[in-house]
């Protein structure tokens, strides 16, 4: 079956098809933070307690970002490959086996999360007992309606690989849209409807996530290109299994043990009480809005990679790439001044505490400083993925991510106190994207295919 044109960016003015692709899939993007942040916001009213709650569940869900990647970057790296090949019958065999290894994946997650609950909880130490019960509950409710968390983001990665990252992104607001209402009414109780509190935002995003699947699904219903034929009741091919987790598992074993260092983190910050706990995870959800920026140059980059990559048009596979870091390189500076020279304003949108205030302040001022890192990381990774070769950035973030505890360890240990924790982080996000960088321009200058510098012409 023949690609549509708007769907084929082989060909035609390529800053144009980076920022087409990209504008969306930021854009959803930011939609995913909007939810935390929404979340954030209205338990922020009800205290540091309460943030501190849905945080420590919070780390359990962030973890579940290890098994959505494998389907996740396997669809999206597969169907932008056999877009670029013309060969539709191929994508649409990527499409099927993404669906039923995530749907497999999340069933296989919320178990163990339900079962384990309690000793999962109890692994952070917080000694808190209210604070503990309320993660519990949040986690509980969140994994009852996991499926959905976990197959919209493969619905997302499928359309994103086919060049239609506009669609994700409306229906991904819908959710968000869904979720701001029903945050207020669920947590706080307005009008005749019982204050739920934390469990009330576990019950809104859970409901807000569903009907996200239900419009994906009736927009799969209506692509026919994509979706027909699927048969997700026959027997999957093991072949296609092992090729899509070869390509999202690099990523899947970055993400999870990003979270799985975060936690150790957790642990250490733990130390200082609650208040640096609801710290982190606040400044984190500001933090966002660059790495969920980069996140969405990250995934057009990949789309536009891997599309060109297998038309083997190496020229607008560089040109996309160096097109790409120019804008980020924008991108991470205003996040640093952002950051820096905002942070109070920032974090008073969320908690009115002035203790908390005062400590996220100076988070935010340390993180700010490796923002035009972690964005050059980001871009570079979607480079990579594209070509298929998703090893090279897992190997650079799960070095230094893991380099962050012995770090953070020492560094606290000294006159630094808590915010030695901080600059473990930052640091490490400077030393990666530094790091990444360089090997993906070593990895062009070393690549038979692009060693020619005539190539290099088309970029003047």
């Amino acid at each position: 079956m023949k690609v549509p044109k708007v769907n084929d960016i082989t060909e035609g003015n390529l800053i144009k098809a980076l920022f087409r692709l990209a504008l969306p899939i930021m854009g959803t993007s930011f939609v995913q933070m909007a939810y935390n942040m929404t979340d954030m916001f209205w338990m922020g009213r009800i205290g540091s307690r309460a943030v501190a709650a849905v945080g420590t569940a919070g780390f359990y869900m962030w973890l579940s970002a290890a098994f959505i990647l494998i389907a996740r970057i396997g669809a999206e790296v597969g169907v932008a490959q056999s877009v670029g090949k013309h060969d539709m019958g191929e994508a649409r065999v990527y499409i099927k086996h993404s669906i039923l290894l995530i749907i497999s994946l999340a069933l296989f997650y919320a178990s163990v999360l339900i079962i384990f609950r309690k000793p999962l909880i109890g692994f952070f130490n917080i000694g808190e007992p209210d604070i503990e019960n309320n993660a519990i509950a949040y986690l509980v409710i969140i994994s009852l309606g996991l499926i959905f968390n976990f197959i919209n983001p493969v619905f997302t990665g499928i359309f994103n690989g086919y060049g239609e990252s506009r669609i994700p992104f409306v229906i991904n607001t819908l959710g968000l849209i869904i979720n701001m209402i029903l945050d207020p009414l669920m947590i706080l109780g307005i009008g005749p409807l019982p204050r739920l509190e934390v469990v009330g935002a576990a019950l809104a995003t859970v409901f807000a996530q569903f009907c996200v699947t239900v419009v994906f699904i009736i927009k799969a219903q209506r692509t026919k290109e994509l979706f027909s034929k699927l048969n997700l009741l026959k027997t999957p091919d093991v072949r296609r299994i092992k090729s899509i987790v070869r390509l999202g598992f690099p990523a899947g074993l970055q993400s999870g043990l990003f979270t799985v260092f975060s936690m150790f983190i957790a642990r250490i910050i733990a130390q200082w009480g609650p208040i640096p706990i609801a710290v982190q995870k606040i400044g984190s959800h500001i933090e966002a809005i660059s790495w969920m920026t980069a996140g969405g140059f990250q995934t057009a980059m990949s789309t536009l990679v891997g599309q060109n990559y297998r038309a083997n048009k190496w020229s607008r596979v560089i040109k996309s790439y160096f097109a790409g870091m120019g804008v980020m390189a924008i991108i991470g500076l205003l996040a640093t001044g952002l950051l820096i020279f905002a942070a109070r304003p920032l974090f008073s949108i969320f908690v009115t505490e002035e203790e908390t205030i005062r400590q996220g302040i100076v988070y935010l001022r340390i993180l700010g400083l490796s923002q035009l890192f972690m964005c050059l990381e980001s871009t570079t990774a979607g480079a990579f993925n594209g070509l298929g070769r998703t090893i090279p950035p897992s190997v650079v973030g799960i070095t230094f991510n893991a380099l962050r505890i012995p770090a953070a360890h020492i560094l606290s240990s000294t006159n630094l106190g808590l915010n030695g924790v901080w600059w473990a982080i930052s640091m490490s996000s400077v030393c990666k994207g530094t790091i990444l960088t360089g090997w993906y321009l070593f990895f062009l200058k070393k690549n038979p295919e692009t060693k020619d510098l005539r190539i290099l012409a088309h970029m003047r």
